[in-house]
């Protein structure tokens, strides 16, 4: 073998060896991104409805990509304790609707002690329009309406109720009567307060300021009463 074509070998050897080094690099490169990934909570078992769950239940694991499931947990101490609202198979991610909790039973917003009841409301068309979930309102329950001139009264019968969703599509009431439906958050002894006004009284809204949560004295007011103060 001549001095130029061992030369050339050597060349070609080096020329191999920086390119397989590359390759070897970039391999483990994407090993260790891969083992970098997120983790997501999935059960480490199958779960069946009222299971409350222990730590044995869950278990980590690497989820590929960047885009988690929704309402997905990645740490198993923000699961145990809450108690299983639909069944999870084995290896499924957790997620927020699977779960009952304190906080929040099953995604639906509603914490432990409240209560989610619906009321159809009257005359507040532009208020249901500006309604979204979250906001907080006043409960005006309108009484006597088509008795006789002055027997109208209107109480404030609630204050500060939080709204959960707005149905503005109308509905038809145990009145019979077509209207846009509104779901409130609210206290046990508050839902029997809203049942009764939806079932025999008209119900207005009265939009609020978030950041207000004064009260003041909630006494009946008659249409009479209006009246004479306004002469």
């Amino acid at each position: 073998m001549n001095k130029n074509t061992f030369v050339k070998l050597l060349s070609v050897a080096v020329v191999v060896g920086i390119i397989s080094t590359g390759l070897i690099y970039m391999f483990l490169r994407l090993n260790s991104a891969n083992g970098g990934n997120p983790t997501v909570i999935v059960a480490a078992h199958a779960l069946k409805a009222g299971t409350v769950i222990v730590s044995a239940d869950v278990k980590a694991v690497p989820w590929p990509g960047d885009h988690l499931p929704k309402g997905s947990y990645q740490s198993a101490n923000a699961v145990v304790g809450s108690t299983v609202f639909d069944p999870i198979t084995d290896g499924e991610p957790v997620v927020a609707t699977h779960l009952a909790s304190s906080a929040s039973g099953a995604g639906s917003g509603i914490p432990e002690g409240m209560r989610g009841i619906s009321v159809h409301v009257a005359d507040s068309t532009g208020i249901v329009a500006l309604l979204r979930a979250g906001q907080k309102v006043d409960i005006q329950v309108v009484t006597g309406r088509g008795t006789k001139p002055g027997e109208t009264q209107v109480r404030t019968a609630l204050e500060d109720v939080t709204v959960l969703s707005v149905t503005p599509q109308p509905e038809q009431s145990s009145q019979g009567r077509s209207l846009p439906v509104v779901t409130l958050l609210a206290k046990p002894q508050e839902a029997d307060i809203l049942a009764a006004a939806d079932s025999g009284a008209d119900i207005r809204l009265a939009l609020r300021n978030p950041l207000d949560n004064a009260t003041r004295n909630r006494e009946a007011l008659a249409l009479g009463t209006v009246m004479r103060g306004a002469r």
